[in-house]
């Protein structure tokens, strides 16, 4: 059991991560992050939390949903901070999804003045025309730069 000198009240971790009490409550509500209840039911964070935050801050800030986040903390150990070889094997599982997301990007900023992707016939130079509209039958949006997802 952490002695209270171990803990980190919301406020506290809201200062050290720079993250506001309202996000660490909605980390914690996602299963993110963990804290316990003080004998006044005030939260109380072991400070791995503060890693785990920033783990979570760089990944989205990457654009990895919280879904995947999550899946990926509940991987980790409880009780001690997420190591170098722990972020090594989290970002490299990242990797292929940020590729991915690199890749259409780029392609989107290269087509983005001449194509907006959704197969419309209205814009007169459109290179990448799409007569009876063939492109809905692979479903919604702009389906020439959105990859499917498998």
């Amino acid at each position: 059991m952490p002695s209270l000198f171990d803990e980190l009240s919301v406020g506290q971790v809201a200062e050290r991560s720079g993250v506001a009490v309202s996000t660490l409550h909605f980390y914690e509500s996602r299963g993110l992050i963990r804290s316990r209840r003080n004998a006044g039911n005030q939260r109380r964070y072991t400070r791995d939390t503060l890693r785990h935050v920033a783990i979570i801050r760089v990944a989205q800030r990457v654009g990895i949903p919280l879904e995947t986040i999550g899946d990926a903390l509940s991987q980790l150990p409880e009780g001690r901070p997420p190591t170098l070889a722990d972020w090594t094997r989290l970002s490299r599982n990242w990797r292929a999804e940020l590729d991915a997301r690199i890749e259409q990007l780029t392609r989107l900023r290269d087509q983005l003045t001449d194509c907006i992707g959704c197969g419309c016939l209205s814009i007169e130079r459109c290179r990448l025309r799409n007569p009876s509209d063939k492109l809905a039958a692979e479903g919604p949006g702009p389906r020439r730069l959105v990859k499917k997802k498998r």
